[in-house]
């Protein structure tokens, strides 16, 4: 098998985490205390990919400023993503809540796009990193995938377009991986770093603006939910500490 199509394959191990998230939700009642766990859960993995995985390679890079900007501009992406969303929903119809789970679900193919990234530009430094990379990220994007599908569940929509969705995780990664091993990998350091930038700028504003939010809306305090968000985000720093 060549290097590249063994890279594909790496990172179609991401994808297949979060469509056992997709299978997983089909057996948890559609309740707004299970979604607000997985989403507390989702975010907590999500700003830990960014801590811990992404922010420290940012840190690195050099000019500061020009990785920083992307951050920003990331930021900027959601809000253009957000305001098309908003602008779809009051032309079509469609409630909030349908609005919130489309989001979700940009969030996490973002933060596929961005595995599927890390194990492209793994691959060309050594397969054994790109292994433990793509391998590690396999259980950590099951609450997520979870988290996605549950919130389409909530909104009653078929489950037959639940599958599609849940199936349609495998393209962000591979997208992610090709980029990572064609475009990225021989281009100055800066142009990774930028890249990886923009893309936790996308994941932390998305985070921050509406899968916190979702997932506290009209909801008592309940520690289970905190304990979600911290372990989330633990358990990710410990592979992050492991594999890296």
């Amino acid at each position: 098998m060549s290097p590249y199509l063994s890279t594909l394959a790496l990172s179609a191990m991401p994808a297949i985490g979060s469509y056992i998230g997709g299978l997983l939700s089909e057996f948890i009642p559609p309740s707004k205390g299970n979604l607000s766990l997985t989403l507390h859960a989702a975010a907590g993995i999500i700003l830990s990919v960014v801590g811990v995985e992404i922010m420290p390679q940012m840190l690195a890079a050099d000019p500061p400023w020009l990785i920083f900007l992307a951050f920003v501009m990331g930021g900027g992406f959601f809000i253009l993503m957000r305001r098309g969303i908003n602008y779809f929903q009051k032309h079509t119809n469609k409630s909030e809540k349908q609005s919130s789970a489309w989001v979700i679900f940009l969030a996490v193919g973002v933060d596929l796009f961005s595995d599927g990234l890390m194990v492209g530009t793994s691959s060309t430094i050594a397969f054994s990193l790109a292994l433990m990379v793509a391998v590690g990220h396999i259980l950590a994007n099951i609450p997520t995938g979870i988290a996605a599908i549950s919130s389409f569940k909530q909104i009653q929509t078929s489950a037959l377009f639940r599958q599609m969705l849940s199936a349609s995780f495998i393209f962000p990664p591979v997208i992610g991986a090709t980029l990572g091993y064609w475009v990225v990998v021989g281009q100055p350091e800066l142009i990774k770093f930028m890249l990886l930038a923009f893309t936790a700028g996308i994941l932390t504003t998305i985070v921050v603006e509406n899968m916190v939010p979702e997932a506290t809306e009209n909801e008592k305090e309940n520690y289970q939910e905190t304990l979600c968000f911290v372990g989330g985000f633990a358990f990710i720093a410990l592979i992050g500490t492991y594999l890296g």
